[in-house]
């Protein structure tokens, strides 16, 4: 019986023998099955993407934390500054460091179109050439109502007509109605969720820490 097993384990092929153009076999490591032209269909690779979309989330966390760090030491930020973020929404986004920090913990959630969408609201509102106006509304409706615009914004259905009813005249406040559902969208539920992150958390401990060393 022991001779049987030995001899059919010794005629065994290797999963990489006979396949010498497999990834695998290239890069040394074993395939997930033993027949390595299937091993692309397998579930080896998912988890492999998988992770590396964590490790490309980790490197951007990691860059945002850098850039705070860099701003903290540059003297522009003090821990009363951010710690005041927390009293009200507005607080937050009438600081310009503030809305550069919250934009940051919006685009890890893939939702900063958002917070681009309110921007461009408030800077075609403060515009006064009526040529200006009809391109930047132009611009904006493109990028953030159209419905074929990976960047479109989370609005109701009678607003969004009312919107493309009003892009044959349009005004300074036409995305008035828009603006407002996209602040208590980002105030009901990005704000909570942005005080208890990491990014917002590591600054203040960060910022904690460094007047710690100077007292």
């Amino acid at each position: 019986m022991r001779r049987r097993l030995s001899h059919v384990d010794s005629k065994t092929p290797s999963p990489c023998e006979g396949s010498p153009t497999s990834p695998s076999c290239k890069r040394g490591s074993i395939p997930c099955c033993f027949c390595w032209c299937c091993c692309c269909s397998c579930s080896c690779l998912t988890v492999r993407n998988k992770e590396k979309e964590v490790c490309s989330r980790r490197a951007s966390n990691l860059s945002t934390l850098e850039s705070l760090q860099r701003n903290e030491e540059s003297g522009r930020l003090t821990l009363e500054e951010a710690s005041s973020w927390a009293l009200s929404f507005n607080t937050l986004l009438d600081n310009p460091t503030g809305r550069d920090v919250f934009m940051e913990f919006l685009r890890s959630e893939h939702s900063d179109e958002n917070m681009l969408f309110w921007q461009a609201c408030k800077e075609l509102k403060a515009e006064q050439r009526k040529a200006a106006i009809a391109e930047k509304t132009k611009q904006i409706y493109l990028d953030y109502i159209s419905i074929l615009s990976p960047k479109e914004v989370s609005i109701d259905a009678t607003v969004r007509d009312t919107i493309n009813s009003n892009m044959a005249m349009p005004t300074a406040d036409i995305f008035d109605e828009a603006q407002a559902q996209i602040y208590a969208l980002m105030h009901r539920d990005s704000y909570p969720r942005f005080l208890n992150s990491a990014i917002y958390q590591s600054l203040l401990q960060s910022l904690n820490a460094g007047n710690a060393s100077q007292s």
